[in-house]
């Protein structure tokens, strides 16, 4: 009896040591496991606060492998624009019915006289009266032909402070700027263009006609509108804002960025 309980001692002492060595292999195992896990996730924290602040800095900064641009070269890529911007809304309004059959660009009867076109289509002169505004629209499209060279001569004098503000600004920035700073004088160069225009379509002698029919009715204010600065403000009016479609495509198409330049500077912004 006191062999077989001396027996069951021992077998149950070995058994608890078995154990007791098995649980301190768990502990240390888990102890390990904390460790090694505690390191990864601490080096997971350093990859992904490096990742984010690399970020960060590329926002602010800037991404390092970007191309530099400067103020010069924005404000030459913006000249640019505006020259290529010019050459084809020349080459589109000077064409047969670029002005004529454009919605956007057509001239209508002049404002000021509008009372008078509607009593002379009551008097049976609508024809008349659609030659003399057809008339108005061939002379916008002739003088458009001698354009280009005006309004590229304007965009080359112009003076631009800050290049990026208008880089950065709307699809119509650059043309607004044009408009702002160079309507005046480029008004006063392109006159000449357009009273020859006025004169080869024979604007006035469709006018005369329409005048004095007009001029005979009792009690009308006479009508003389002065033709050669309405053509001519209308005509500018309507390049403008061809100029201004263009200058929105090179903004969005980069197939119309036909120039390094344009490339670099219109890549350049996002």
């Amino acid at each position: 009896m006191k062999i077989k309980t001396i027996i069951l001692t021992a077998i149950t002492a070995c058994s608890l040591v078995i154990k007791g060595q098995n649980f301190g292999g768990l502990i240390n195992s888990a102890k390990d496991a904390v460790k090694s896990n505690s390191t990864a996730i601490i080096d997971a924290a350093k990859t992904n606060s490096a990742t984010v602040i690399d970020k960060a800095n590329t926002i602010v900064k800037g991404s390092p492998s970007a191309p530099s641009l400067t103020n010069d070269e924005v404000v030459q890529g913006l000249k640019e624009a505006l020259t290529v911007g010019t050459n084809n809304s020349s080459g589109m309004a000077s064409k047969v019915d670029g002005y004529l059959k454009n919605p956007k660009v057509f001239i209508p009867w002049p404002q000021e006289a509008k009372d008078m076109r509607a009593k002379l289509i009551k008097m049976g002169m609508q024809k008349k009266v659609t030659e003399f505004e057809t008339s108005l629209n061939r002379a916008a499209e002739e003088a458009a032909k001698k354009a280009a060279p005006v309004f590229v001569d304007a965009v080359t004098g112009m003076s631009i402070g800050d290049g990026f503000a208008i880089l950065n600004g709307s699809d119509s920035a650059a043309t607004h700027y044009l408009r702002e700073k160079t309507t005046a004088p480029l008004k006063e160069k392109f006159m000449p263009i357009v009273k020859e225009a006025v004169v080869k379509v024979k604007v006035t002698s469709y006018w005369k006609p329409l005048a004095t029919a007009y001029n005979k009715i009792p009690g009308v204010k006479k009508q003389n509108p002065n033709l050669d600065d309405y053509v001519c403000t209308k005509a500018i009016n309507g390049l403008m804002l061809l100029i201004l479609d263009e200058e929105a495509k090179i903004r969005k198409d980069p197939m119309a960025r036909v120039s390094d330049i344009l490339k670099k500077v219109f890549g350049f912004k996002k």
